[in-house]
């Protein structure tokens, strides 16, 4: 039992050295057990359940603004991908952008490009750019993947602890991919009980998505301005950095200016 026990360590950590990707851009890497076409099958439907569930409001300028802002920012990505002799990387991403009648201040986005933004984001958003501030961080979120890292962390748990009890019963079944894996590796905050990425991820889309929304003609500059509001609407109220999902204000603000000079070249260059 022990033999077995090693053999299996050994293998699945293997496993874990070969099955992964890089992020473009950052280059970081990152796990990918789970291969997007398993992935974003089953975002999309999620993503068609949620809008049935909620009231998406549709003719308005702010219902406009979302999806035109969400089109623009698409394009500058996809240009920038085929400049680099990557669009292929781009194939299986099926973009949609949608704003939910919600009080709730948030936006989020699901693999494969499926975006909501709430109402209640809109007032602090204040206008298209601040819009394209949230916007670029949403994408990013779905060009880094952050789903699939997330999804496939989550699985490398389970399969430890699933291979472990095959060994022990004497099985020899591997362990499949349960549906709520899938839903919390999303990172969308909704009603249905998605998790929340990590402070990790959130970082790494803010510096993305400036560089995104810079790419589409945005001026990233106004991105430190966003969450100074955000920092003023929650009234001081946010938890410890050291305990929540999210990086606070300040050090998102911190880090937004940081690459400012790089976002500011794209910026340039889009005009």
């Amino acid at each position: 039992m022990k033999h077995k026990l090693a053999s299996l360590s050994l293998l699945f950590l293997a496993l874990l050295l070969f099955q992964c990707a890089n992020v473009p851009m950052s280059g970081r890497s990152q796990l990918a057990l789970i291969g997007n076409d398993q992935i974003f099958p089953m975002s999309f439907d999620q993503y068609e359940q949620v809008k049935k569930e909620s009231k998406i409001v549709t003719g308005t300028d702010e219902a406009r603004m979302v999806k035109r802002v969400g089109t623009r920012i698409q394009r500058a990505v996809e240009q920038y991908f085929a400049d680099q002799g990557q669009s292929s990387y781009l194939n299986d991403y099926k973009w949609e952008f949608n704003l939910i009648d919600e009080e709730t201040v948030n936006a989020w986005c699901m693999p494969g490009g499926k975006v909501a933004f709430y109402t209640g984001i809109m007032p602090i958003c204040k206008d298209e750019t601040g819009v394209a501030v949230v916007m670029g961080h949403e994408i990013a979120h779905a060009i880094a993947n952050h789903g699939r890292e997330r999804i496939s962390q989550q699985y490398a748990a389970q399969f430890g602890l699933s291979a472990v009890s095959i060994l022990l019963s004497g099985g020899s079944s591997a362990p499949s991919i349960p549906t709520e894996i899938i839903m919390q590796g999303a990172g969308a905050a909704t009603s249905l009980g998605i998790l929340a990425f990590s402070r990790k991820h959130e970082s790494e889309s803010d510096k993305l998505g400036l560089y995104f929304m810079a790419m589409a003609g945005y001026n990233p500059q106004e991105a430190p301005k966003f969450w100074e509001r955000m920092a003023a609407q929650s009234g001081g109220q946010s938890p410890p950095e050291f305990v929540s999902t999210h990086p606070s204000h300040d050090t998102r603000i911190s880090d937004l200016k940081a690459n400012m000079p790089k976002a500011m070249e794209y910026y340039r260059k889009s005009q």
